[in-house]
Formats: structure tokens, C-alpha cells, sequence
């Protein structure tokens, strides 16, 4: 038997890496149009603007190209993907199914205190559409949606949904400018389920709050016809 392998103990830091702060902050400078489709990213100005090395730089467009946000093309620019409607669809499908579980499940399982912690999101959400705040509102959205799948015992998956909903986070930052109000709305149903412990009524009500999307998806790309690709119908 080989002689046991002995490992240095160092201490971790749990502060996120470069990489994940490049990541981050050009994820998030995509689906909030800081960076609209079609903008040329090159590599070397990134990190130079960032203050940072081209090499997180690099893992971070690998990743956000991973998620469908850029397209690298060797020997040429890094470009911001348009919106695809195609995958926008597919990630509403993906989010539906996935999302309807978790809801039920937290149904069955969320304590008063849980249920607390999610009436909570809600209010600042209330308070981001009052203050006009698209960016604040857009992440407590999110937020509302993780906690339900993590408290319903299933974590993994919004790192799914998560992976597959970059085309949907964009049209739906867009959709706030007149939406913000009924997504609030639609979490207000789905909370009311919640409370009452009725997991057919939660998922009810999230199937008609994601879906939702495939009404208002036509009005977006009217308004925003070069965000689009043009390779959908």
C-alpha cells in the first residue's frame, strides 16, 4: 500500500476570488443592459478597467459564455449574445417545471418563522417599486425564488435554474419598466398558498406567475428589436 499522502492544512478564505467578483459584476452588467447585446468585450481592456489580471478576466467569460451571455470567438471580439425567444422558452419551461416542485414542497414544510423570513423580501420588494428601483427590485426577485427552493430542502435547484435562465433575466429586467407591479402581485398569490400549506394552490400559482413571460416577451422585442436575434420564428 502506498504511504498515506499528507496535505499542508491552510486556512481557506471564504472572500469570493477575483474571478467570482469579475464574474458578478459582468453578469450582472449584462442582464441589467449596462452592456446591451452586441457590445464588443475584449479581454485585456476588461482587466485593465477592473484593475485586475487578464486570467480572471478569461475564466469569467468563459463562464458567462457557459450561461449563453457572450460569444468567443477566437481571433475576434468577445460579443454580448442577443436575446434569444427560443431559449427564453426553454428556460420558462425548465424554471416552470422545476420551480412548481419546490413550491409544493415548501407548502408541506415551511415553518412560521420561514414563512416570515419570505413575507420580509416581499415588503422590500414593495419598498424597491415604490422607490423606482429596477436593479434592487430585479435581485429581491431572484432572492424570493432561491429561498423558496432552498427552504424547500431542494438547494440544487436554482443552481439549475440558475444555469439555464440567462436569455429570461434579461427580458425580464426589461419587462420591470411596466411589470414590476404584477410580478409583486403574482408573489403575493404565491405566499398566500404558502401560508395556507396548500402545495396545488402554490404551484398554480407559480405556473401563471412564470408563465407570464409568453405574453409580454412580443411587446419587449417590439420596443427593443435589436437586443433580438433575428434567427427565432
Amino acid at each position: 500500500m502506498a504511504d498515506q499522502v499528507q496535505i499542508r492544512a491552510v486556512e481557506l478564505s471564504r472572500a469570493p476570488s477575483v474571478t467570482e467578483q469579475v464574474f458578478e459584476h459582468l453578469y450582472h452588467q449584462v442582464v441589467e443592459l449596462d452592456l446591451p447585446p452586441g457590445t464588443k468585450l475584449s479581454e485585456v481592456e476588461v482587466a485593465k478597467q477592473l484593475g485586475v489580471s487578464r486570467q480572471p478576466v478569461r475564466d469569467a467569460f468563459y463562464r458567462l459564455s457557459q450561461l449563453g451571455f457572450l460569444l468567443i470567438r477566437p481571433q475576434r471580439a468577445t460579443v454580448v449574445t442577443h436575446i434569444s425567444e427560443k431559449e427564453v422558452m426553454q428556460a420558462r419551461f425548465i424554471r416552470t417545471a422545476l420551480e412548481m416542485e419546490t413550491v409544493r414542497a415548501a407548502a408541506d414544510c415551511l415553518t412560521d418563522a420561514q414563512l416570515d423570513r419570505l413575507d420580509a423580501l416581499l415588503d422590500e420588494q414593495e419598498t424597491a417599486i415604490a422607490a423606482g428601483d429596477k436593479v434592487l427590485f430585479h435581485s429581491l426577485d431572484d432572492n424570493f425564488h432561491k429561498q423558496i427552493c432552498d427552504l424547500s430542502g431542494h438547494e440544487f435547484a436554482w443552481a439549475l435554474i440558475r444555469d439555464s435562465k440567462a436569455h429570461m433575466d434579461r427580458v425580464r429586467y426589461l419587462s420591470l419598466s411596466f411589470g414590476a407591479q404584477s410580478a409583486f402581485d403574482d408573489h403575493r398569490v404565491i405566499m398566500t398558498a404558502l401560508r395556507e400549506h396548500n402545495g396545488d394552490k402554490a404551484a398554480e400559482a407559480m405556473r401563471v406567475h412564470l408563465s407570464r413571460i409568453k405574453s409580454i416577451i412580443g411587446r419587449i422585442r417590439e420596443s427593443h428589436a435589436s437586443f433580438f436575434a433575428n434567427d427565432e420564428r
